[in-house]
This record gives structure tokens, sequence and C-alpha cells, in this order.
């Protein structure tokens, strides 16, 4: 352990990396925990003590980097960013201009990214409304909720979405990994302390229950390991110029190709129609209201709702990677390259063959998904824990060890660079 850290520091380039990313995600952090300006004091104070960050709110901004404990001005984290850039990859796929744009490489690729920002600041302005007019609702409201006075909070967390965004690409560029999932991850492990304080000193906690589902937790995270390095290997032979055997290959198709997409997006969806119910909370719908409450509540998951969680996590698995993989312009690029499938003609039939492959790995793949987003769900339920009781969620575990996986690939990629560097 020790001779590998000390590998780690005699790389230069490695060195500068590193600390820059512990930098970007120190200032992450401390940004993180201001609040924003023109809060009431006494209403924040009562905020921060006595009103949980979870919920609905808190389940979404907990996959997008945000932090809803100090009413920061990063409360909404990087969900426009990442809203923008799944619009941006639909449109691609319905208007031909931008799927054309999306071939063009390099240059295609940083004129989309152009786009997606652009698309961004609407996006992090019109969720900000929302998200501030939700957190004022009920009692002494946080903010002055008239539109005049409304709007300079608007902006700031507006501003702070955007300066994430910024933090997220100069992290990718010049740090290690993606900079996108190094704030969520970020995000995530600094919840940890607050909700093991919460369980060991809280009033009414249950810390057998807690041990418990560490221990479920510990399987868990096994069991995300593998899934997230498990792969479908492809055999391809590729057409040799002269004379003996073809050259031998392989296209390795993931069993998880869309990563947390599916779940942001099945949140998303099924949180809706809570943040339908809190806005109507004193209108005459009523009868609608209760509905919701009573069996599509994140903080109190029923059946429907856990079934419907489910359900929808393994139909945007199968939409994203229908989306984000294309048999017919693999099968296209393998056979511009003289390779082939043993077995299978080039063309249509390969296509084909690749379809069925990438369905198969895409239902399981969205099962297991499914499975560990709802555990965590199931256990609340069953044995009347509380969210916030919870160290992290199925959704997190996965998060957090794709980004450790992806850190140890990049690091391990880049002392080979250095010890060849060395040798030439």
């Amino acid at each position: 352990m020790w001779k590998y850290l000390e590998q780690l520091w005699r790389s230069p380039d490695l060195r500068r990396r590193i600390l820059y990313t512990l930098g970007l995600l120190l200032i992450y952090r401390i940004i993180a925990h201001v609040p924003i300006p023109g809060a009431d004091p006494f209403a924040l104070r009562q905020f921060l003590q006595g009103r949980s960050a979870g919920g609905v709110l808190g389940v979404f901004t907990a996959l997008t980097g945000g932090s809803l404990d100090r009413f920061s001005i990063v409360l909404l984290g990087l969900s426009p960013y990442i809203n923008a850039s799944i619009i941006m990859q639909l449109c691609t796929v319905i208007f031909p201009k931008l799927e054309a744009l999306g071939k063009e490489g390099v240059q295609g690729q940083q004129q989309i990214n152009r786009y997606t920002r652009f698309l961004t600041l609407p996006l992090a302005f019109v969720q900000s409304y929302a998200f501030l007019i939700l957190l004022s609702r009920g009692g002494a409201p946080l903010i002055e909720l008239r539109f005049p006075d409304v709007l300079l909070p608007m902006l700031f967390v507006t501003a702070g979405s955007m300066f994430l965004m910024w933090l997220g690409e100069v992290l990718t560029e010049k740090g290690i990994g993606n900079g996108t999932s190094l704030i969520i991850f970020t995000g995530i492990i600094t919840g940890m302390p607050k909700a093991l304080n919460t369980v060991l000193y809280g009033q009414g906690s249950q810390v057998s229950m807690f041990f418990l589902f560490a221990l479920i937790s510990l399987a868990m995270l096994i069991a995300v390991v593998l899934f997230t390095d498990a792969h479908r290997l492809i055999p391809i032979t590729y057409a040799n110029q002269g004379a003996g055997r073809g050259v031998q290959g392989g296209l390795p198709i993931r069993l998880n190709q869309a990563g947390m997409v599916p779940i942001i997006f099945a949140v998303s969806l099924i949180s809706f129609p809570s943040l339908i119910a809190q806005l109507l909370g004193g209108s005459r719908l009523q009868s609608v209201v209760s509905f919701i409450n009573s069996y599509v509540n994140p903080q109190n998951p029923s059946f429907v709702y856990l079934g419907l969680y489910f359900l929808l996590v393994v139909l945007f698995t199968f939409f994203y990677v229908s989306v984000t993989f294309k048999p017919v312009d693999v099968a296209e690029q393998i056979q511009k390259r003289g390779g082939f499938i043993p077995g299978i003609r080039p063309g249509v039939q390969t296509a084909n063959m690749l379809t069925q492959v990438s369905n198969r790995l895409s239902l399981w793949g969205g099962v297991f998904l499914a499975a560990i987003a709802i555990i965590p769900l199931v256990f609340t339920k069953q044995f009347g824990v509380s969210s916030s009781e919870l160290l992290v969620s199925g959704s997190g575990l996965i998060i957090i060890v794709g980004v450790i996986m992806e850190i140890i690939r990049q690091v391990n990629a880049q002392m080979l660079a250095h010890d060849y560097d060395k040798l030439v």
C-alpha cells in the first residue's frame, strides 16, 4: 500500500493532477456551506435545526451533488447540467443535423457541449424558482416569494449551478476522473458522517437496524463492484492482409451501459407527483393530494411506489441504451475495418446479433439497477427506519463504486505511462 502511494507521489504529472483535484473539491465543499443571500436568518436557523434535507428534494439533489443542508447557493447541484446533457443526447437522435454534428469528431462534440452549456442556463433559472418555492412553503418562508424579491435568490442559485458545471469540466480536463461524477461522489461522502451521527446519537435511533443494514450494504457493495465491471466480450476477427490467420479482437458490451442515468430519470419522474402535491397543499384537490401522499410518497414509500420505481428504472435503461448504443453503426464500423464476428455475416446479421445481446444485457442490467435502488427503501419500510439513518442509498453506492473504480483505472494508466517514459 505504502509503496503504491510512493509511486503515485513520484510521478510529477499524477501528483499535480491529484492535488489539483483535491483543491477544486475543497472549493466545492466551501461553496456548499454558503447560504443564499437574502434568506431570513431566523427561518434559516429553524430550517437547519428542525428540517431534514431528505425527502423528495433531498433524494434528487443527492444524485446531482446539490446541498440542501444549509440552503446553499449550490442547492441545485449539477441537476440542470445533467438534464441538459440528457436532452442534447435525445436531440442528436431526433434532429439529423445534430446527429451529423456528433459524427464530426472532436470539433463536433465540442459544439454539442457548447449547446449543452447554453441550455443549462435557462434550465437552472427555471429549476431555481421551483426549488425555492418548495423549500419555503409552510411556516416562516426562508425568502420572500414575491417575484421582484425572489429574482435575486434565483440568480444566486443559477450562478451556483453554473459554477459547479464549470468546476466539473475543469476537473475532467485537469484532474483525475470525470468531474461531474467526482462532485456527486464528494457530496455523498461528506453526508455520511451526519447520517452516522444521527444513527448513533440521535433521539430514537436504532443502532441494531443500522448495523443490519451495514451488512446488507456490504453485500450490495460486492455485487455492485462485480456488476460495474461485468461485460460481454463479442469476439471479432479482422482480416489479415498477408498470409496466415486473421487478427483476433473483441468488442466489450457492458452489463451496465446506462450508468446512473435511468435512476436519475426514474427519480425525477416518480418525484413529480409528490412535488405537485406540495404545491397543491392548500387547494381544493385534497383527495388527489391525499392519494399521492398515500401511494406515491418518497418519504413513506408504499408497494405501489416501489413497483413504479422498479419498473421505471428498467424501462429507462432500455430507452437510454437504445439512444446511446447503435448496433447498425457499430456493425458498419466493424465491416469498414475488415472485421467480422465468427459465424455471423457482416452487415445486417451482425447488427441484429448486437441488438439481441444489447437487449439481454439491458434487461439484466436494468433489473439489477432497480433492485439496488429499491433495497434501501424496502429496508426502511419493513423495519421502520428513517431514510436519514441510512449511511448511503443504493444509488449512492453505485456512484461511489463507479467513481472509485474509474479513478483507479486512470491512476494505473497514468503510472504505466510514467514508467514507460522512464524506459524510453
